[in-house]
Formats: C-alpha cells, sequence, structure tokens
C-alpha cells in the first residue's frame, strides 16, 4: 500500500554538467538549493544583492548574474509586489519606510510574462530553469497566498513552453512546489515555524533535481567531490593527534589531487 502521491518526473532534455557556471536567483528556496550545490562543488553564483521573491524584483538583477552563467535557476515564491508611490516602481525592499509610501498588489500573468520573455530571448544562449518556491507566505494570508502560487505557476507554464525562435535550448520547469504540496504534504518535512521545508525535505527535493538535470557520469564525479566536502568539514574528535594530522594530510592529497581536474576548487 502507497501511502504517498509520487511526483513522477522524467529526466530534463539537458543536463547539468561541472563545466558549467550557474547562478541562482529568488526565494530563499534558490539559497537551500545553492548550498546544496556548494557541497558538491559546483561553479555557483546565489542571490550576490540579497534574496528575492518576486518576479520583478527577480528581473531587476537578472544582469547582474546572467552574463557570467550557463544555467540560471529562478525561483519566484510570491507574485505580490510593493509599489513606490512616489515612483509608481515595484521596490525590492520597503527598507523599513512606513507601510503608507507603498501600494501592494498582486502580479498578472501577462505582467510575468511580458517582463520574462525577452529576458530568456535576451539570453537565448543560456538555458533557464524556473520553478515555485513551496515556502508559503503566510503574511500575505493562506488565501491570497494560494492565489499568489497559482499566477506564479501559470505564469511559468506559458514562459516554459513559449516557441522562441532563437533561444539554444527550451527553459524547463522543476516541480519543487508539487514535491512538497503533494508528495511530501505533511508538516514532518516542515521546520519548526511549519511554513519552511526542513533539512531533510530540502535533501530530498535536491536528489530529485539531480535525478533530473544531472547525467549518471556527473553524479559519479559529484560522489567523488561531496567525499571531498565531507573530509574537509570533519570535526576530529582529538584535534592536534596524530591520527587528526594523517587525516589533514590525506586531505590535503585529496583537494590537490581534485584541484588538478576542477581547477575552480578553493
Amino acid at each position: 500500500m502507497n501511502f504517498r502521491t509520487i511526483v513522477d518526473i522524467s529526466a530534463a532534455s539537458w543536463q547539468i554538467a561541472y563545466k558549467d557556471k550557474i547562478a541562482l536567483l529568488g526565494s530563499c528556496f534558490s539559497d537551500n538549493i545553492a548550498h546544496k550545490m556548494e557541497e558538491y562543488y559546483f561553479q555557483v553564483t546565489c542571490n550576490p544583492t540579497g534574496t528575492l521573491y518576486n518576479p520583478v524584483s527577480v528581473a531587476h538583477h537578472i544582469d547582474d548574474v546572467a552574463p557570467m552563467a550557463d544555467v540560471i535557476i529562478v525561483t519566484f515564491g510570491t507574485a505580490w509586489v510593493y509599489v513606490d508611490k512616489a515612483t509608481n516602481e515595484v521596490v525590492d525592499n520597503c527598507c523599513k519606510r512606513p507601510a503608507s509610501d507603498f501600494i501592494r498588489r498582486r502580479l498578472r500573468i501577462e505582467e510575468i510574462i511580458a517582463l520574462w520573455q525577452p529576458i530568456v530571448e535576451k539570453y537565448a544562449d543560456k538555458r533557464f530553469i524556473f520553478t515555485i518556491s513551496p515556502i508559503r507566505h503566510i503574511k500575505d494570508g493562506l488565501h491570497e497566498n494560494n492565489l499568489s502560487k497559482s499566477v506564479l505557476q501559470l505564469a511559468v507554464e506559458r514562459l516554459v513552453n513559449i516557441s522562441y525562435d532563437s533561444v539554444l535550448q527550451k527553459p524547463l520547469y522543476f516541480p519543487a512546489y508539487e514535491i512538497v504540496m503533494d508528495e511530501l504534504r505533511d508538516y514532518r518535512f516542515y521546520a519548526d515555524d511549519m511554513l519552511h521545508p526542513s533539512a531533510v525535505t530540502v535533501s530530498y527535493i535536491w536528489q530529485q533535481f539531480v535525478h533530473v538535470f544531472v547525467s549518471t557520469a556527473t553524479q559519479q564525479e559529484m560522489d567523488k567531490l561531496h567525499s571531498l566536502w565531507l573530509n574537509r568539514n570533519h570535526r576530529s574528535l582529538h584535534p592536534g593527534s596524530a591520527e587528526d594530522s594523517a587525516f589533514k594530510k590525506r586531505t590535503e592529497q585529496q583537494f590537490r589531487a581534485l584541484k588538478d581536474v576542477y581547477p575552480w576548487l578553493t
């Protein structure tokens, strides 16, 4: 008897390799996946100007990372935005200004598409992955959060199915939202705030991401590099002992050998 609904995801039409430079932008769910990638020494840049939540704010910073990236992973968290009354522009951060300075409104599907379709076309040589954050924005209200996620889902569905003329690789969607909401759907998979995914959940989503976007050959490379990460983050029970010194020497030798193959290792 099966007590959960499995989100069945096929391997992607294109995949990520260690030679790729990967940029992640968006909600704190992007940070979670970036941290997992860092454990395996992928070449990662994540939210260099801070965590971003809505499609407009993410778009404001796409030019900061896209020129240097091969793969761009975009996570939309909410369709709700704050518009500065003085400039009539969506702000990325309210900077602790009074709420009376802003108008809060929900983006329309057409607005998101009109904003992001040209971005995908501008960076036609990049590979885009879109995902929707499973983190609920409870401050918006539960009903409002559901409406917001629906807007994002419909907008992304359109974005990944547009017939782009010059885009080299079709943008893809990764169903992180569905994995949490439909497959895991239990509060034991949440952190203490009952909103953010737990470490176990992030690890499970990461496994699914690897299954979809990483080839078997690259996964074998990941095993070697993760072994280095584990060794370098190992806490000795007896610091300064002969065993500890020998372990550190072996780890340094392991690092030097891998650095010859992966020169970006630090």
